[in-house]
């Protein structure tokens, strides 16, 4: 009897997603100004505010892609800022299926049956 291998998913080529055990863990900054370590964002401007939205999520999406170290999820992610913004970020197939595969709260929720004349008359 063989077991079947757990699926690895990856952030891009050769770099498999790295997802904390609990969004708990997730203790990084809520709002203000985060400098990233070059590591992260290889960009000379590494300075994000997280009071403007989009600056927030190219952040989060950034670190979710990039991290190869879990302490790096826990200083820079702040987990119900991730679960709130989680449908809005851009991020690739395999780190969206890894983290939601771990982590159900961030599963999209299927929207409610669409009630229909006919079958409101009944």
């Amino acid at each position: 009897m063989s077991a079947t291998a757990p699926a690895v998913h990856l952030a891009r080529p050769h770099r498999p997603v790295l997802v904390t055990g609990s969004l708990r863990e997730l203790t990084g900054p809520r709002h203000g100004l985060v400098e990233l370590p070059l590591r992260l964002w290889w960009n000379p401007h590494r300075t994000f505010d997280l009071d403007q939205p989009t600056m927030l999520l190219w952040m989060y999406e950034n670190v979710l892609r990039e991290a190869v170290r879990v302490d790096e999820l826990r200083a820079h992610l702040h987990g119900p800022t991730l679960i709130r913004v989680w449908p809005q970020l851009n991020l690739p197939r395999g780190v969206r299926a890894a983290w939601e595969a771990r982590h159900p709260r961030l599963r999209p929720t299927k929207p409610a049956p669409v009630k229909t004349a006919a079958a409101t008359s009944r």
